[in-house]
C-alpha cells in the first residue's frame, strides 16, 4: 500500500506554504505516528505526522513552496524487519572476510552513516574520523552533520573570504511584515506611557510563589496580574476593546485578550478568551501552556485568531521602554518593559523601587487620550494595590466605607 502525504490546510484563505524541515530522511523507515515534517504558512507553523508505518520518498525539499492538498512524501507501507546474522546482501556476497576488513567503508561507515549522510561527507569532503568523534557512536544522520559544521564554524578564529547568507523569509515573517507596514499606514497610531511600582505585586511572587507552586504545579508570573488588570481596564474603558468595522465601531462586551509570544520563527499571539470571569491563576495556567506550545511550534489556527486586545512583554529581553504596534484589526496594544530599580519621590522622601514603564499605542481614529490615559492609569493603579482585583479595580477602602 502507498500512502500519499500531502499538505493539510492550516486555515481558510491559505493556499500554499512553505516545507521548513523534514524530520525524516528519504528512504528512511519510519513508524506510524511519526512526526515527518514541519510546514510554514503565513499564520503558524503546523507538524505533519505519518499515518502508517513504512518506507518514505521525499518529493519536495526543504525550503521549496507547496500548494494546501499537494503530495510531498509517499509512504511504502510496510513491517520493520531486523537482519538476519546470516544474511548478506549481494554486494557483499562476493567479498570475504578479509576483503571486509580491507575495506573501512564497508566495515565501518556502512553501519554508522545513513546514506544521505555518507554522500554530505563526501562531497563536502569533510573529516569522517572526527564527525564520528563529535556524534559518538550513534546513526550518524545529516542532521548530526550539520549541528558538527555549524560547532566547526563556530569556533572557527578566521574566515577565508567574507560572506554573507541569503536565505527566504518565511510565511509568517513575511505576513507579520505586511501587517506591521498596514498597521503603519493605515492607522493613526499614538503611544502615551506611565510608570508603576511593582513593589507589591513583587512581594506577592515572593511570599506566595512556593505555595502557589504547590497547589497549581507552575510559579506565578506578571503577566497574568497585568492581563487581568488590562481586563478591569477595559471594561471601564470600552473604546480600547473595539475595532473599527468599515464606518462602523464593533464593541465587544467580552474582553478576549491576545499574548505576544517569540519564537524562533517570528511572533505569534495566541488568545487567552473571557478573561473577564478567568482568576489570574487560570490566565496564569493558560499562559504558559501557550508558550510552551509555541515553542514546540503546536498552536493550532484557531488558538491565534481573534483577540479584543493585546499584551506584548520587552521587558523579558531587557527592553526598559519602547512603542508597541498595534495588532490589527485591533484598536490598542499594552507594552510591559524590564523592571529596574530607580530611584522615586514617595511622601516627601526620594525612595528606590523597582519601577516598569508601560506603554499603550492606540488607534487614534476612536480612541482619544483621555481614554488611553485613563487607562493606563487605572492599570497603575491595579498593579501597585493587587487587593483592588477583587473590587474590579476600586480602592478596597474606599468599597468597605461605601464611599
Amino acid at each position: 500500500m502507498i500512502k500519499e502525504v500531502t499538505v493539510p490546510s492550516p486555515g481558510e484563505s491559505i493556499t500554499q506554504v512553505t516545507v521548513s524541515k523534514w524530520l525524516v530522511e528519504s528512504g528512511q523507515y519510519i513508524k506510524k505516528n511519526t512526526d515527518i515534517a514541519e510546514i510554514d504558512s503565513d499564520k503558524a507553523t503546523l507538524v505533519i505526522s505519518s499515518d502508517i508505518s513504512g518506507i518514505i520518498q521525499i518529493n519536495i525539499p526543504e525550503g521549496e513552496t507547496a500548494l494546501v492538498g499537494s503530495v510531498i512524501a509517499v509512504i511504502e507501507e510496510s513491517e520493520e524487519k531486523e537482519p538476519l546474522a546470516n544474511e548478506k546482501t549481494s554486494e557483499n556476497s562476493d567479498k570475504t572476510n578479509a576483503d571486509i576488513k580491507k575495506d573501512p567503508i564497508i566495515s565501518q561507515t556502512k553501519d554508522e552513516f545513513t546514506p544521505l549522510a555518507r554522500k554530505i561527507i563526501e562531497v563536502d569532503n569533510l573529516p569522517e574520523n572526527e564527525v564520528k568523534d563529535f556524534v559518538l557512536g550513534k546513526k550518524i544522520t545529516t542532521h548530526d552533520i550539520n549541528v558538527y559544521t555549524k560547532e566547526l564554524q563556530s569556533v572557527s578564529t578566521h574566515k577565508s573570504k567574507r560572506e554573507i547568507d541569503k536565505k527566504k523569509m518565511s510565511p509568517l515573517r513575511l505576513k507579520l511584515s505586511e501587517r506591521l507596514v498596514s498597521v503603519k499606514n493605515e492607522t493613526a497610531m499614538l503611544t502615551t506611557f506611565n510608570e508603576v511600582d511593582m513593589s507589591s505585586v513583587m512581594e506577592i511572587k515572593q511570599k506566595y510563589s512556593e505555595e502557589f507552586k504547590i497547589k497549581y504545579g507552575f510559579r506565578i508570573g506578571y503577566m497574568s496580574f497585568f492581563a487581568k488588570a488590562a481586563t478591569i481596564a477595559l471594561q471601564k474603558y470600552p473604546l480600547i476593546n473595539s475595532q473599527i468595522d468599515g464606518e462602523d465601531i464593533l464593541q465587544f462586551n467580552y474582553c478576549d485578550i491576545s499574548i505576544a509570544v517569540s519564537t524562533p520563527k517570528g511572533l505569534v499571539v495566541p488568545v487567552i478568551r473571557d478573561t473577564q470571569i478567568k482568576s489570574i491563576p487560570t490566565i496564569e495556567k493558560e499562559i504558559k501552556n501557550f508558550a510552551i506550545k509555541a515553542r514546540e511550534n503546536k498552536l493550532t489556527i484557531d488558538e491565534m485568531t481573534g483577540g479584543t486586545f493585546t499584551i506584548t512583554n520587552g521587558g523579558v529581553f531587557g527592553s526598559l521602554v519602547a512603542t508597541p504596534i498595534i495588532n490589527p484589526p485591533q484598536s490598542a496594544i499594552l507594552g510591559m518593559h524590564n523592571i529596574v530599580d530607580r530611584p522615586i519621590a514617595l511622601n516627601g522622601q526620594v525612595v528606590i523601587r523597582p519601577m516598569m514603564y508601560i506603554a499603550l499605542s492606540y488607534d487614534h481614529r476612536i480612541i482619544d487620550g483621555r481614554e488611553s490615559v485613563g487607562f493606563l492609569k487605572t492599570i497603575k493603579e491595579i498593579i501597585e494595590n493587587p487587593l483592588s482585583i477583587l473590587f474590579d479595580g476600586k480602592d478596597p477602602i474606599i468599597n468597605i466605607l461605601e464611599l
